[in-house]
């Protein structure tokens, strides 16, 4: 089976075809930029490498670009658009309607689009893409593929908030979580490598958005992203946990609006707010000539998780593995050091030589006197996507 993966983003798309079981990629790519003159279309297969600037007004024009690329006479890496059999769409938020991946039909588009307010910034463009590819992929069968799905196992003790009831029974207020893909993903990359029956780690993204999960016997338990992706950990531009009467300090006393609030606590916190730069290696190589607002937000970051780690030993009582992925967590070795020093009473120890040379695919970075085992394994969000849509499929 060909499986189409698709991330549509509110300016980009990136995609990626496979041959399902096999999990061989036959190509992949990404157009950035969508609606500008400067768009920018990448594509990489065995018969062609394609980086240039195109003009590109919507997804889908997008959509057909990358069609055209896919079933090219001579280049191309189908026939025609019927090879493709089934495509896999990446949304983030499927509330708690949904705990799998489903095919899509009316209903479930209908349900993405009540959730739009849960993620303003990724449901609207996650469905555009999933309606531009029913136009397209006319026989292809569409699934969707949920962030939030992997974390409907948190048990209820940790996935309600202590307010009225009446908001968790009626409207539905509860830990979502995210990043769901990925953390399941490398959490089970990781069993395999431990080889350690029902196994508790702790799975730790860290990119621009940042999150940390308890994984107990392969099922989340435990997660730091909550109803929306603002709270948990130091992110690129969000502020993660606060204290929320600070919310109120803002709008009643310095008299911010609600939404310059929010405008502040999404986009212009986190790293950016403290330092000026979004981009951790900006960071490092400021605090590296001595900034201290950027050694700080350094020392903030990681100490952050340090602190999750704690809490998830406790809530799993003990911890076989960490494992560090996504952007940051697969390239920076200083985070990875500054995270996992000092933490000997929990068994972790890390091999400085191993955590600054890292071969390619799953390392171990640990000390071999470590009881706790510490990986660093590459996120592949698209081939567990594929999987699941193929599951979906082929059942």
């Amino acid at each position: 089976m060909k499986v189409l993966v698709l991330n549509t983003g509110s300016s980009s798309v990136k995609y990626q075809l496979f041959s399902m079981p096999e999990e061989i990629v036959i190509c992949s790519g990404m157009v950035e930029r969508i609606g500008s003159i400067n768009a920018h279309i990448k594509h990489q297969s065995s018969k062609i490498k394609i980086d240039r600037s195109v003009k590109i007004s919507s997804h889908t024009e997008a959509l057909e670009i990358v069609v055209n690329i896919l079933i090219d006479k001579v280049n191309g890496e189908v026939k025609s658009v019927e090879e493709i059999e089934a495509v896999g769409h990446r949304v983030v938020h499927g509330g708690h309607t949904f705990s799998s991946t489903v095919e899509i039909h009316h209903e479930v588009k209908s349900k993405i689009k009540e959730f739009f307010n849960l993620a303003p910034l990724h449901n609207p463009s996650n469905l555009a893409g999933i309606e531009v590819a029913e136009t397209i992929f006319t026989g292809a069968k569409q699934a969707a593929v949920f962030d939030t799905a992997f974390h409907q196992t948190i048990p209820l003790r940790a996935h309600k908030y202590a307010i009225s009831n009446e908001f968790y029974e009626k409207h539905h207020v509860r830990v979502y979580g995210f990043h769901g893909t990925s953390h399941k993903y490398v959490s089970e990359v990781a069993e395999e490598h431990l080889r350690i029956k029902d196994a508790k780690i702790i799975s730790i993204h860290l990119g621009n958005g940042c999150s940390i999960t308890a994984v107990k016997n392969g099922k989340s338990i435990d997660h730091s992203l909550g109803f929306a992706p603002f709270n948990g950990l130091v992110m690129g531009t969000r502020s993660g946990d606060i204290d929320h009467s600070l919310i109120f300090y803002l709008v009643n006393t310095l008299n911010y609006k609600l939404e310059d609030v929010k405008e502040i606590l999404q986009s212009k916190s986190g790293l950016l707010g403290l330092t000026g730069y979004s981009d951790l290696r900006d960071i490092i190589a400021e605090a590296e000539k001595g900034n201290a607002n950027c050694k700080l937000a350094l020392d903030m970051k990681a100490y952050r998780i340090k602190k999750y780690i704690g809490s998830y030993i406790a809530a799993m009582n003990g911890l076989d593995c960490i494992v560090f992925t996504a952007g940051i967590g697969e390239n920076s070795g200083l985070i990875r050091k500054m995270v996992c020093s000092e933490m000997n009473a929990f068994g972790i120890g890390l091999d400085d030589e191993k955590n600054e040379s890292l071969p390619k695919g799953v390392t171990e970075i640990s000390k071999d006197s470590s009881k706790v085992k510490v990986l660093v394994i590459p996120t592949n969000e698209e081939l567990e996507i594929a999987r699941q849509t193929y599951q979906l499929f082929s059942e």
